[in-house]
């Protein structure tokens, strides 16, 4: 996983808050330290919102920020992760207590190495900075992006069996790997069609399927694939055309006739605002580790609550976004979803952290252990281990 950035923030009585963020760890690296580390080094550590807002304002002085609100998210994360502990309580105590201790989840239809340079799509082993999402993995244990492809009734059953509500898969991004996303023939949607009948045939309607579009096709393309997908009744369509302009997003929620979620690629309340204003979405998909951090994420989560959409926690990176996702989730009563891969919980995360998060029949339960409810592991941050940098008082 060479794009995730792990920050450890330490206060001066021992206690030592968690936090990550995803894509461009050397970027993020040199804002948290040559820049941020100005304002926290030898401040409260329990001011959060005057953290959060110093920073942010400072942010938006270079433009609509990217890396510097990933930056601010890990470091908010890890600040919630330090009150949690200075106070003894778990997160979701400190955000208004527990209005559902149990979150659903689904299983986004990743393998082990969805994500990571060996093992990913083939732009992701040619350059670890690239993205690799959208690929078809290869047969094997826990493989769940191959089985979506080629073996997706038996995967479905699998996830029934462990009471999972919901898959999201992505049967029609090798289209666009081959050729762009500008045209879908009829060819193209019969071959990612196939899956999607066979999990129809196979189960019914005892489980829900999300489509994902890694924003890989334009407006024609998506419509002629919404038309498909009726078919199948889909929970949602998520980002099957690029977020970047509003007005097109929500001429595609009109004329698509099918549910869209929208999209973890948009970074603070004022891109969801504009969201939401524009009706272009009927589920709002947030990254607590690239929207703001646990503080805007609950604001975010709040807003859309006013517009009467439901939101749902993006996971498809590192185990403290999970677990910043589920301590929101749980204190909100406007959270619907909480993603998850299957394969990298019953991988990688127990090479980063103490303590897994609790599923229980397709349910998150509420961390109990005060802060987030994990620590990363210390020997993560030795010199010989990884890329680690600090910054301290004199």
């Amino acid at each position: 996983m060479p794009n995730l950035l792990l920050v450890r923030i330490h206060t001066d009585d021992g206690l030592v808050g968690c936090g990550e963020t995803y894509y461009t760890p050397q970027a993020i690296e040199g804002l948290i330290h040559d820049w941020m580390a100005e304002r926290l080094l030898g401040a409260e550590a329990t001011d959060i919102e005057a953290h959060w807002r110093f920073l942010y304002e400072r942010c938006t002085a270079f433009g609509s920020p990217g890396a510097e609100m990933r930056a601010l998210s890990a470091i908010d994360v890890a600040l919630w992760d330090l009150l949690g502990q200075s106070c003894g309580q778990p997160v979701w105590q400190l955000l208004g207590g527990a209005v559902q201790r149990k979150v659903r989840i689904y299983n986004t239809c990743g393998g082990p190495g969805y994500g990571a340079v060996k093992g990913g799509a083939p732009a992701a082993t040619l350059h670890p900075g690239w993205p690799g999402h959208g690929d078809e993995g290869s047969p094997g244990p826990l493989q769940d992006n191959w089985a979506s492809i080629h073996a997706a009734g038996d995967l479905a059953e699998e996830l029934i069996a462990e009471g999972i509500a919901g898959m999201k898969l992505w049967p029609f991004d090798r289209h666009a790997h081959r050729n762009g996303g500008l045209y879908l023939s009829m060819a193209d949607i019969e071959e990612g069609m196939r899956p999607l009948r066979e999990i129809r045939s196979r189960v019914g309607d005892r489980i829900e399927i999300m489509i994902e579009g890694h924003a890989f096709f334009q407006l024609p393309a998506a419509l002629r694939l919404a038309e498909a997908l009726r078919e199948i009744r889909p929970l949602w369509l998520e980002d099957v055309l690029r977020v970047d302009n509003v007005a097109t997003l929500a001429d595609f929620r009109d004329r698509a006739g099918l549910p869209i979620a929208a999209t973890e690629m948009r970074l603070g309340r004022n891109d969801y605002l504009d969201i939401l204003n524009a009706r272009a979405a009927d589920y709002l998909m947030i990254d607590p580790t690239w929207a703001g951090g646990i503080s805007e994420t609950r604001r975010i989560i709040d807003l859309a609550q006013a517009f009467n959409i439901p939101a749902t926690m993006h996971d498809c990176t590192g185990p403290l976004t999970l677990f910043a996702g589920l301590h929101c989730s749980v204190a909100s009563a406007n959270v619907v979803f909480q993603e998850t891969v299957r394969a990298h919980i019953r991988t990688f995360y127990e090479r980063l952290i103490d303590r897994p998060p609790e599923i229980e029949a397709g349910r998150l339960l509420a961390p109990k252990d005060p802060g987030l409810g994990t620590s990363l592991l210390p020997e993560l941050f030795e010199d010989s281990a990884n890329r680690v940098r600090r910054s301290e008082l004199a």
